[in-house]
């Protein structure tokens, strides 16, 4: 059965799965801001294309170099020079939002195995690149349609998915039985706890003073925890929340708490009083230009339009209404209340919570609520990959 997994090419897990959208490195941050607030997704690819003779040509040669989400656009406009000129810091290219020196995607042919595919994340990869079959016909309805698309989805003329550790992580799942008894083992007995990069902050820092931090936790796809003066977990500034919210939540890191931002960015949308105290302060610090790019930015929605790209019922957001209170708006897709288990859960169990939850870690705490680490997808997929070592 192990060696039947093995066999698989990474192309199995790809049915069914969308192609991504892209843009170019050559845009600007303008650019990509204006795009995420078009689609129903958190991020977008970044390709670069070689320079050619024809237009015919002109997307062949491409490579997916990195991927751009809306958490990056907040966390580069909170940086101190840009909250001082927000106009001109959305003018510049959209390659200060991709980090340097680390190679976040990777392209991954569809012949690849999953074993590959495994090594890639667990070293750090983010997301893999895996071209889609096209039918000649489809490919030809597709070039007559994208003429009126910008957000393009073909290159090389081929389209592209994404594959994510929740990918492998659900497509191992459904063989849970060839990893017994290590599925079912707590998961302090296989040394998957990490106690390394966990980031932590007090309920009463600033929340800008955070946002190293917010940058740090996306590269390692994990979170923020709040903890009291006893290092008790008390929530969570989730990257994967801030990319479901938009851009004039710049206003709110630039001037509230780690704690108030928690109840800012809840799915019941920012209390009044909080969004008064955001413009009172943005005032006191004499971030005008702020106010000014939110108000602009702000415009009237229905109350029977949504902004969350997913269901609220699905993320326990309850009630599935959008909020524009003040001038501010935010799409939230689950609570900033962490999700945890404990040293003693199986790893099985871990797994599961974390797809219900849809993220890519899972807290763990002690029976007093004392945080201990995190469990997070590379480390089930590390697991995994020496189970499968050994017995294929």
């Amino acid at each position: 059965m192990a060696v039947s997994l093995l066999s698989h090419d990474i192309s199995d897990l790809c049915l069914g799965k969308p192609a991504i959208r892209s843009i170019s490195i050559s845009a600007t941050v303008a650019d990509a801001l204006s795009v995420l607030t078009r689609i129903d997704e958190g991020c977008i690819s970044v390709w670069r294309c070689g320079d050619h003779s024809s237009e015919a040509d002109s997307d062949l040669h491409c490579r997916c170099v990195g991927k751009v989400c809306m958490v990056d656009i907040i966390c580069f406009l909170c940086r101190q020079e840009n909250l001082l000129q927000p106009a001109i810091a959305l003018r510049s290219p959209i390659s200060v939002l991709i980090p340097e020196g680390r190679e976040l995607v990777r392209h991954l042919e569809p012949h690849a195995s999953l074993m590959e595919a495994i090594d890639l994340i667990r070293d750090g990869v983010h997301n893999l690149v895996i071209p889609i079959n096209m039918s000649a016909s489809k490919r030809r309805n597709f070039l007559e349609t994208a003429t009126s698309n910008s957000i393009s989805s073909l290159h090389n003329d081929r389209q592209y998915c994404w594959l994510a550790p929740e990918d492998i992580i659900r497509y191992l799942l459904n063989s849970i039985g060839l990893f017994s008894p290590t599925a079912a083992s707590p998961i302090n007995s296989v040394n998957i706890i990490e106690t390394n990069n966990i980031f932590t902050v007090h309920y009463d820092d600033s929340a800008l003073s955070i946002l190293p931090l917010i940058s740090q936790a996306l590269i390692h796809q994990s979170s923020v925890a709040i903890v009291d003066l006893d290092d008790k977990l008390v929530g969570e500034i989730s990257p994967f929340t801030l990319n479901f919210c938009d851009e004039t939540l710049v206003a709110a890191i630039a001037t509230l708490t780690a704690g108030e931002l928690m109840a800012y960015i809840d799915c019941g949308g920012p209390p009044d009083d909080l969004v008064q105290l955001v413009k009172e302060r943005l005032e006191e610090k004499n971030l005008e230009a702020v106010l000014e790019f939110v108000e602009e930015e702000s415009s009237p929605i229905s109350s029977s339009s949504s902004i969350c790209s997913l269901s609220d019922d699905e993320f326990g957001c309850g009630s599935g209404r959008s909020w524009k209170i003040g001038g501010y708006s935010a799409r939230v897709l689950r609570r900033s209340e962490a999700i945890v288990c404990h040293p003693w859960n199986s790893l099985v169990a871990v797994m599961i919570q974390a797809l219900a939850h849809r993220v890519s870690y899972v807290w763990v705490i002690q029976e007093d609520g004392t945080l201990a680490g995190t469990v997070t997808f590379a480390s089930m997929l590390a697991v995994f990959r020496d189970r499968l070592k050994s017995v294929g």
